[in-house]
C-alpha cells in the first residue's frame, strides 16, 4: 500500500504569506552578499554568489512554487529596485532560472527528515541554476550579441570561462552556503516551524504533486521556461531590451541604498512572521473555546 495518502495543500492567505516571507528573506540575504568582498586567490575569486539556503528550506518544508518565485521577486524589488536600478527585459533570464532551479530541488524531497535527499536536492538546484545561466552565457557570445574572448579569435574560450565559473559557484557557494545549512536547517525545523507559523507540517513522504518529481511535465515546461529566459537574454544584448533604468543618484548612493533595502527586507520579514504567529495563536485559542 503507498505511503502517499494526499497531495501537500495549503491555503491561499498560507501561500501569500509564504511567498512573502521568502521575498523578504530572500531579498535580505541577498543585501549581505553585496557588502561582503570576494577573496582573489591568482585568477579564481572566491566570492558567495547567493544565500540559496534560505529559499531551498522553505521550498523544501513549505510549498516549492511559492518559495521560489517569493525568492525571485524578493531579488528583484530589493536587489535591483530599491537600488535605483531595473535590467528591463535582461533580468527574465535570471528570475526565471533561479525560480526553476529552487523550484525542482524543492519538488526532489519527499522527506524532509532524509538528510541524504535534502542534500542531494540542495546541490542539485544549485547546480541546475549555475548551469542554465553558464550556458546563456556561452550561447551569448556564440551567437554574437557580447563580446566576451579570453583568447583573441577563439570565442569557445568562454567555455573554459564559465566551465571554472560553474565549479567555483557550485563547490564554493553551492557547499558553504546552500548544502551545508540546508542539510542542517531542514530536517530540525520540520514539524517545528509549521505550527509556529499557523500551517501543519506535511506528512513524510507527502508529495507536491502526483507522480514522480521528474514529470514529463515537468521537463517540458522546463525547457520551454529555459528558452524564453534565453531568447530574453539575447534580446537583451542585442538592444532590444527594455523597462531598464538607472537613476543618476544610485551609483553614488549606493552603500546607503544597500542598508535601506535592507531594513525595508527586514521589516517585511518580521511583519509576515509576526502575522502568522498571532494567527496561529489565535486559532488555537479559538480551537480550545471550541473544545471547552
Amino acid at each position: 500500500m503507498s505511503t502517499i495518502k494526499t497531495r501537500y495543500t495549503l491555503t491561499q492567505s498560507q501561500k501569500m504569506m509564504i511567498f512573502v516571507l521568502s521575498m523578504s528573506l530572500y531579498g535580505l540575504s541577498n543585501m549581505f552578499t553585496e557588502l561582503v568582498p570576494g577573496i582573489k586567490l591568482g585568477p579564481i575569486e572566491l566570492s558567495i554568489e547567493y544565500f540559496a539556503f534560505i529559499p531551498l528550506t522553505l521550498c523544501m518544508l513549505f510549498h516549492p512554487l511559492y518559495a521560489a518565485i517569493g525568492a525571485a521577486v524578493g531579488e528583484v524589488i530589493f536587489g535591483e529596485l530599491m537600488l535605483g536600478q531595473f535590467g528591463g527585459l535582461g533580468e527574465l533570464e535570471k528570475f526565471i532560472t533561479f525560480s526553476l532551479a529552487m523550484y525542482t530541488a524543492g519538488r526532489m524531497v519527499s522527506d524532509p527528515k532524509n538528510r541524504r535527499q535534502v542534500g542531494v536536492a540542495a546541490i542539485t538546484g544549485v547546480a541546475i541554476h549555475q548551469f542554465f545561466s553558464s550556458v546563456v552565457d556561452i550561447v551569448k557570445v556564440w551567437v554574437g550579441v557580447e563580446e566576451l574572448e579570453a583568447v583573441k579569435g577563439l570565442a569557445e574560450s568562454i567555455v573554459v570561462i564559465e566551465g571554472v565559473g560553474f565549479l567555483n559557484d557550485v563547490l564554493f557557494s553551492g557547499i558553504l552556503f546552500a548544502l551545508i545549512p540546508t542539510m542542517y536547517l531542514v530536517p530540525r525545523l520540520y514539524g517545528k516551524i509549521e505550527p509556529l507559523l499557523g500551517m501543519k507540517p506535511r506528512e513524510r513522504n507527502m508529495k507536491y504533486a502526483t507522480g514522480a518529481w521528474l514529470s514529463p511535465k515537468l521537463v517540458i515546461f522546463g525547457t520551454l521556461l529555459v528558452m524564453v529566459a534565453l531568447g530574453s537574454e539575447l534580446l537583451s544584448e542585442s538592444g532590444w531590451n527594455f523597462g531598464d533604468f538607472e537613476f543618476a543618484w544610485a551609483e553614488s548612493n549606493e552603500e546607503s541604498l544597500i542598508w535601506l533595502s535592507m531594513l525595508v527586507a527586514a521589516i517585511v520579514a518580521a511583519t509576515a512572521i509576526i502575522s502568522l504567529i498571532r494567527r496561529s495563536a489565535r486559532k488555537r485559542q479559538e480551537a480550545g473555546q471550541v473544545d471547552a
